[in-house]
C-alpha cells in the first residue's frame, strides 16, 4: 500500500479511511477490525473466491460507517419486489446505516465490469467481480458481504442458466450450529442419490450453506423445483426437526431449509465473503468430517486465510475456474418452429418481426411473458409465453381474468418469434391482424406446470401479477383462470397493527447522513393491507376506513400477489397542488376540485416477513422497489425524499406548501403506536385536534343554523374547554354539522371548566364523541386558541386518541 492507491495486476484504486474500524474490538482483539485490513482479506483471499462469483451479478451489503447494532437480514434479491431487501442509492454512513445496494454507482471505474438487468420496468447495473482489482475496489467501498445468484451472465444471447444448486440451513430459536450440520449431512445423502456432488459452507451467520454442482447446466426454475422438493421431503420426513415453510412462526426448535435462492431472483452470500455482524466472520468452505464434530463454530476471516493456505480451496470441483466462452448449452426441443407464423404473414407487407435468430433468447432474469392491446377487426387482447424458444400464444377477447371466480375464453394462436415481445405498432389493413398492436403489460414469469392440456404460471409483470392457470377444453380453445394463494397469517404484533408517530422537536439542525426527511401530507394517516384475499384501510386509532374510500381499491390489483402492510396518508389535493385537509374532511360536499391521492411512505410487512424491527433506510428501499407497481395508478404514488439538511428540507416544504417535514433517523426501527424521537416533526401552521362539546346558535345570515363550535381537550379528569370557533366553515358544512350534532346534545355541560354566562347561556351541549381540526395562530393567555380556523371533522380517530 502505498500513499491513499493501490496498485492490483495493473489497475489503480483509489483508497480511503483505512485505519477506520469496520468490526469493533471484542474480547481479546482489543483493535477492533480496520478497514485496510478488510481490503487485504479480500485481496488475498481472490483466488480461491474469484472462481465462485465471476460472470455473477453482484447485489452488496455496504456498512461504511462499519458494523453497529442493526442492520438488515435475510438475502438480497437479485429482482424488483420480493421479499428480500434490496437498495439502489441508498446511503448513510453512521455505524448503523447498512444499506444493500444493487445498481453501480456512478463513480465506479470504467474498467469494472457489469452486467444489466431489467427489472419491473426500469434497468439495474450490476458490478461483476472478475478479477482481483474488482474484489478490492469492493471492499474499498466497505461492501462487507457480496451476494450472488447461482446462475452466470448469459453469454451471447444465450439463456440464462444455474450452474449449481444451494440450500440455505437457518436454525431457528433453541437450534444449536451442530444440530444444523445433521440436516446438512442428511441432504447430502439426498444428493449423493441422485449423482450430485456437495459442499457444505457455514456462513458466517447462524446457519450452513450446502451447495451442489450440476454438471449440466439447468434454468433457474428447474434447480428451485430440485431444491424443493428435497426440502419439502426432509420436512415431512422430520416435520419435529425440519420445515420448509418460509413462516417464521414455524421455526421454533427447527432448521429452516430455505430452497427459495436458487431462484432467478433471488441471491446468497457468497463463498469466502465477509458478514457483516459484531464479529468479522466469514462464509467459510468445510469438510463433511467438520460438519459431524459436536463443537461445530463459525470461522473468522484470519481463521479462513490459514485454512486456505494450508489446504486450498474445499470448494475445488463447484465452480468452472470461469465462466464459458459462450453460451453453446440448449435446452431440448428448443428449435424454434415458426412456419405457420410465417406463412400468414407478408415480410414486405407488415412491420412485424419474422424471428430472424430463431434461437434467440431472453436476457431478463426469467422467461418474458406479453400481454398485447390488439385492436383488430375484433378488440381482443394476445397473451404470449416464452417457451422453448418461441411465444407461445393465445386470443383473449377479455384480457386474462382479475377475479378467483372467473373463467376468461382463450383461443391458442400460432407461436410468435421472441422478438414479437417488444412489438408495438400498426399492422397495414388487409394483412392478417390488421390493425394497431400495443403493449398492454409484460414481464417474467415462473413456471410450475406445462403440460398438453395445462399450463399453471406465476406472472410478475407491471400490472399484473398471480397464480394463472390455462385449461385446455377444445382442439383451439383454453380457459384461463386465476388461482387461490394461501394466505400468509399474521404474527401478534400485526393483527392489529399502529402506526408510529413522531414528536415535536426541531429538526433544522439534522444532518442527511444520519437523517431522512419527508413531506408532512395534510390528511388522514392509514395503515394498509393487502394480501391473502384481505384489503383494509385502517386509522390511527384502528377505525376501518375501508368503505370510506372505495376508489383506493384499487391498489389490490396494483400490488397483485405481494403480502403487505403499508404506512401512508389518504389526502385531497387542491386545484393547485397542495395537500388540503378542509377538501379532503368536507368531500361528499365540497364542490372544489380536487384529487384524491395515496401518499405511501412506509411498510411494516412483506410476503410473511415483518419489518418492524428492520431499520428505516432498509424499510425504505424496500418500498422503492414496490415503486414501479404505482407508475400507471391513478391514485397511488411513493412521494421522493426530501434532499438535504433539515433545514433544507424546510425550505423546500414552505416553497411548496407542504404542511411541514417529518424527519426520520436512518438506524430507526418501527415502534406501533408510540412516539420517538427517532421520528420528528415540523409543522409549517399550528393545526390541533379538538372535541366539540357544544355550539351556539348562529345570527344574521346564520340565524337557524351553527354560530361556533365549542372546543374541548380531553385531560385526566375530563375535557378542558379551550375556546370556539366560528371561522371557515362553508355552508355545506354547517348544514352537515347540525344534522350530525342534534342526536348528540345532553343537558348538561360536557366541560370541567365554568364557561363564561354569556357562552354558556346560549350553548347547546352535545355529547363529546366527534373529534375535528382547527388550524390557529397561537395560544391566549387563559389557554384559549387564538384566531381559530375550522378545518374539518376527523373521522379517522376519536377523543380517547388525543
Amino acid at each position: 500500500m502505498a500513499g491513499d492507491t493501490l496498485d492490483i495486476d495493473g489497475r489503480t484504486i483509489a483508497v480511503t479511511n483505512l485505519s477506520k474500524v469496520l468490526y469493533p474490538p471484542v474480547g481479546a482483539d482489543t483493535a477492533g477490525t480496520r478497514k485496510f485490513e478488510v481490503i487485504d482479506y479480500y485481496n488475498r483471499i481472490a483466488d480461491v473466491m474469484l472462481p465462485h462469483i465471476r460472470g455473477r451479478i453482484i447485489t452488496r451489503k455496504r456498512r461504511p460507517g462499519g458494523v453497529g447494532a442493526s442492520g438488515a437480514t435475510g438475502n438480497a434479491g437479485a429482482s424488483g419486489a420480493t421479499g428480500n431487501a434490496g437498495a439502489s442509492g441508498a446511503t448513510g454512513n453512521t455505524r448503523s446505516a447498512a444499506f444493500f445496494e444493487k445498481h453501480l454507482p456512478e463513480s465506479a471505474p470504467a474498467w469494472l465490469p457489469r452486467y444489466t438487468v431489467e427489472h419491473s420496468g426500469r434497468h439495474i447495473t450490476y458490478p461483476l467481480a472478475d478479477d482481483r482489482a474488482a474484489l478490492v475496489w469492493l471492499a474499498q467501498m466497505a461492501a462487507l458481504e457480496l451476494h450472488v445468484p447461482q446462475w452466470r451472465v448469459p453469454v451471447d444471447g444465450g439463456p440464462v442458466t444455474a450452474s449449481r444448486l444451494v440450500l440455505d440451513l437457518d436454525p431457528g430459536p433453541g437450534v444449536p450450529l451442530h444440530e444444523c450440520a445433521q440436516v446438512a449431512l442428511q441432504i447430502r445423502q439426498m444428493l449423493d442419490a441422485a449423482g450430485l456432488r456437495s459442499f457444505p459452507v457455514t456462513s458466517g451467520g447462524k446457519g450452513i450453506h450446502v451447495y451442489a454442482r450440476f454438471d449440466r447446466p439447468v434454468s433457474p426454475d428447474s434447480a428451485r423445483k430440485v431444491a424443493k422438493q428435497i426440502a419439502t421431503a426432509l420436512a415431512s420426513a422430520y416435520p419435529e426437526t425440519i420445515t420448509a415453510s418460509m413462516a417464521k412462526s414455524v421455526r421454533e426448535r427447527r432448521v429452516f431449509i430455505d430452497w427459495s435462492q436458487n431462484s432467478a431472483a433471488k441471491t446468497t452470500l457468497a463463498p469466502y465473503s465477509l458478514r457483516g455482524r459484531e464479529r468479522p466472520w466469514a462464509a467459510a468452505p468445510r469438510t463433511w468430517d467438520e460438519l459431524a464434530e459436536p463443537d461445530l463454530r463459525q470461522l473468522l476471516y484470519t481463521e479462513i486465510l490459514e485454512r486456505v493456505a494450508a489446504s486450498g480451496d474445499l470448494l475445488s470441483g463447484l465452480d468452472d475456474p470461469s465462466p464459458p466462452a459462450s453460451s453453446s448449452y440448449q435446452e431440448p426441443g428448443l428449435v424454434a418452429d415458426l412456419s405457420e407464423y410465417r406463412s400468414k404473414r407478408d415480410e414486405a407487407r407488415t412491420p412485424e418481426p419474422f424471428g430472424d435468430d430463431e434461437h434467440r433468447r431472453s436476457t431478463r432474469a426469467g422467461p418474458v411473458f406479453v400481454i398485447q392491446e390488439h385492436h383488430a377487426r375484433r378488440p381482443h387482447y394476445d397473451f404470449r409465453l416464452e417457451h422453448d424458444g418461441v411465444l407461445v400464444s393465445w386470443a383473449i377477447p377479455k384480457n386474462l381474468p382479475t377475479d378467483h371466480d372467473q373463467n376468461r375464453l382463450a383461443v391458442r394462436t400460432e407461436d410468435h418469434p421472441l422478438d414479437y415481445a417488444d412489438f408495438a405498432g400498426d399492422i397495414p389493413a388487409g394483412e392478417y391482424g390488421g390493425g394497431h398492436v400495443e403493449i398492454w403489460d409484460t414481464g417474467t414469469y415462473e413456471l410450475e406446470k406445462w403440460r398438453d392440456e395445462e399450463i399453471i404460471v406465476r406472472l410478475r409483470g407491471r400490472r399484473t401479477q398471480g397464480r394463472y392457470v390455462l385449461i385446455k377444453t377444445g382442439e383451439r380453445n383454453w380457459l384461463a383462470h386465476l388461482m387461490h394463494d394461501e394466505p400468509r397469517p399474521l404474527t401478534a404484533d400485526l393483527r392489529h397493527p399502529r402506526p408510529m408517530l413522531a414528536v415535536d422537536e426541531p429538526i433544522d439542525g439534522l444532518d442527511a447522513r444520519d437523517w431522512a426527511f419527508e413531506g408532512k401530507w395534510d390528511g388522514y394517516r392509514v395503515l394498509v393491507r393487502s394480501g391473502g384475499g384481505e384489503y383494509r384501510l385502517s386509522s390511527r386509532s384502528g377505525l376501518d376506513l375501508t368503505a370510506d374510500f372505495p376508489e383506493l381499491r384499487g391498489i389490490v390489483d396494483e400490488l397483485g400477489l405481494l403480502d403487505v402492510i403499508l404506512d401512508g396518508e389518504v389526502v385531497a389535493i387542491d386545484s393547485s397542488g397542495r395537500t388540503d385537509f378542509t377538501i379532503l374532511a368536507s368531500r361528499g360536499t365540497t364542490a372544489e376540485p380536487y384529487r384524491l391521492r395515496l401518499l405511501l411512505f412506509d411498510i411494516l410487512y412483506l410476503n410473511g416477513t415483518s419489518l418492524l424491527e428492520v431499520p428505516w433506510s432498509q424499510r425504505r428501499a424496500l418500498l422503492d422497489e414496490l415503486t414501479p407497481l404505482f407508475r400507471s395508478s391513478p391514485y397511488t404514488e411513493v412521494p421522493a425524499l426530501l434532499e438535504g439538511s433539515g433545514a433544507d428540507a424546510i425550505a423546500h416544504s414552505r416553497e411548496h406548501n407542504y404542511e411541514g417535514v417529518v424527519a426520520k433517523l436512518r438506524s430507526s426501527v418501527y415502534q406501533q403506536g408510540r412516539r420517538s424521537t427517532q421520528w420528528r416533526k415540523h409543522k409549517n401552521w399550528n393545526d390541533i385536534e379538538v372535541v366539540i362539546g357544544g355550539w351556539r346558535p348562529g345570527r344574521g345570515n346564520r340565524s337557524g343554523t351553527l354560530g361556533s363550535l365549542l372546543l374541548g381537550l380531553p385531560e385526566e379528569t375530563g375535557l378542558r374547554y379551550v375556546g370556539r370557533v366560528g371561522t371557515g366553515f362553508t355552508d355545506a358544512q354547517l348544514r352537515a354539522l347540525a344534522e350530525e350534532l342534534q342526536p348528540l346534545r345532553i343537558r348538561m355541560c360536557p366541560f370541567i371548566d365554568n364557561i363564561d354566562r354569556p357562552v354558556a347561556s346560549t350553548a347547546t351541549w352535545v355529547l363529546p364523541t366527534l373529534v375535528g381540526e382547527v388550524r390557529f395562530m397561537d395560544w391566549t393567555s387563559t389557554g384559549h386558541l387564538r384566531h381559530p380556523s375550522w378545518r374539518g371533522i376527523r373521522r379517522d380517530k376519536l377523543p380517547g386518541d388525543l
